[in-house]
């Protein structure tokens, strides 16, 4: 048996909107790609890198999406 896996973010971007890095890697601050560098989504359903997002909320006053200027919350993984 030769068995073949693959694996994805379930994001509808491929790329973070911040660093631009595809969701399968890891942000510019990290140096591999997997867990420790996971793609985090708002409220509004935009997705960032973790490091990313949060270095660009730290930077900013105004708590907004980078992509739609709505106000920033993560999106709860409660359904």
């Amino acid at each position: 048996w030769n068995t073949v896996s693959s694996w994805h973010w379930n994001v509808n971007d491929e790329c973070c909107g911040i660093c631009r890095m595809p969701f399968d890697g890891c942000c510019v601050d990290c140096k591999i790609p997997g867990d420790d560098c996971p793609p985090v989504w708002g409220v509004c359903n935009h997705a960032f890198h973790m490091h990313c997002i949060l270095k660009w909320l730290n930077s900013n006053e105004l708590q907004q999406c980078p992509m739609c200027r709505s106000e920033w919350k993560f999106k709860s993984d409660e359904k």
